[in-house]
């Protein structure tokens, strides 16, 4: 699964050196922070109310686009999917109930 966002991260990356007419992650980029968190904000909404219609192939689908946003968001802040993996590894096998 991580070679996947692998990838992506990559592609990402390599998107910030485009100009904005070259691509959408490229427009987004330029347009900023704001953009981009409204991006996530709207691709969040479109996740709940797929979940909350039952239609589990649309949230599927709408679950790639919150995730496709927040790898931009992460892009822009400097980090990666990678360090989203590193860090479930590490919480891996914690649990927030302790006895």
């Amino acid at each position: 699964m991580s070679q996947i966002i692998e990838q992506l991260s990559e592609i990402l990356e390599d998107r910030k050196s485009q100009s904005a007419d070259e691509s959408y992650v490229a427009s987004l980029y330029h347009k900023g922070l704001d953009k981009i968190l409204k991006k996530v904000g709207e691709e969040s909404t479109e996740t709940v109310m797929a979940a909350k219609d039952g239609d589990k192939e649309h949230l599927v689908y709408e679950v790639a686009d919150l995730w496709f946003h927040t790898m931009i968001l992460l892009a822009n802040e400097g980090k990666s999917g990678q360090d989203v993996l590193n860090e479930l590894e590490r919480r891996f096998g914690t649990s927030g109930h302790r006895v």
